[in-house]
């Protein structure tokens, strides 16, 4: 089982150009995204998080399900859901405008134990960021990592919901020595100021650090160092394509019996390859659609 925990929220994606554009609702959280792509892709999994009593969070709920993905652990309140408005940019690239106080997520209360069966525990976004849920993420990490299990961070940083950087990226340098498998995109690698190898020297087995199109590069603790190309696809959005990314190497890392931090040190470079490139089509996959649609294993073959 592989435990997804963070927010779940409503994507407002603009249905063409100009700002009085109709805007499409979409399921939408890197968390709840991740959790989804690793149900399509046939994964074992549990989201963890706090969702709405109201319409949208009916509809976040009926998506995790629809993808095979376990929702006992899901907390529930009868505060808002929250939104998220997206503008696309040229290539495809998504921003986001946030609506989030008084949400029904940032009210998650961390549980008192993980589900039976827990092999990998995966957090990042939004989760992380906004408080009073922030903190409760952050014991969970660090619970997760006291027993033994694999945690995964994605930080998929949102500059705009961040009011104190400094605090901030001091706050992360501390979740490093709980993280098993650090994965974030060079854009976010630049707004925290380290380093692949400044990163692992702090905890994680392994960085995969995203280049959009250009593809993925690893770095592992042992000191090698892999990448892929990116797959050309033309691009309809990016929404996602992260997140499927994380769903991806968890996926593939399960498959391969190599959810802890010894294993990942020992995969080889053929293996880093295969995992890294069966990364890349199921993010190109994602961008080939709009709004945050992961492949089903049926599109993927073989890895």
């Amino acid at each position: 089982m592989i435990v997804v925990a963070g927010e779940a929220l409503i994507d407002l994606v603009p249905q063409g150009a100009g700002a009085l554009v109709d805007l499409r609702p979409a399921r939408g959280g890197g968390p709840y995204n991740t959790a989804v792509a690793l149900g399509r892709l046939g994964s074992p999994t549990t989201f963890c998080s706090r969702v709405s009593y109201d319409g949208y969070g009916e509809a976040l709920l009926g998506g995790l399900r629809d993808a095979g993905v376990e929702v006992a652990s899901v907390q529930r309140g009868p505060e808002p859901t929250a939104l998220a408005l997206a503008s696309i940019g040229e290539g495809g690239s998504a921003r986001y405008s946030f609506y989030v106080e008084g949400s029904a997520d940032r009210l998650f209360e961390t549980p008192d134990r993980l589900p039976a069966g827990t092999r990998a525990v995966s957090f990042g976004t939004c989760s992380l960021v906004l408080e009073p849920g922030a903190s409760a993420y952050e014991r969970l990490l660090h619970a997760a990592s006291v027993q033994g299990v694999f945690t995964a961070l994605d930080p998929n940083v949102r500059p705009g919901l961040i009011p104190d950087a400094d605090a901030y990226r001091t706050r992360f340098k501390s979740w490093l020595p709980s993280v098993s498998l650090l994965k974030l995109s060079e854009e976010d690698a630049e707004w925290l100021g380290g380093t692949p190898r400044l990163w692992l020297d702090s905890g994680p087995s392994a960085v995969v650090v995203t280049h959009g199109g250009d593809g993925l590069t690893v770095h592992t603790r042992a000191g090698a160092e892999r990448s892929v190309p990116g797959e050309k696809v033309d691009v309809v959005d990016t929404i996602g394509a992260g997140d499927t990314v994380n769903a991806a190497l968890l996926h593939g890392l399960a498959a391969r019996d190599a959810l802890s931090g010894a294993a990942l040190t020992a995969l080889g470079a053929d293996d880093w390859t295969r995992l890294l490139r069966f990364a890349a089509h199921a993010a190109a996959i994602t961008c080939s659609r709009a709004g945050a649609e992961p492949p089903y294993a049926a599109e993927m073959g073989e890895f």
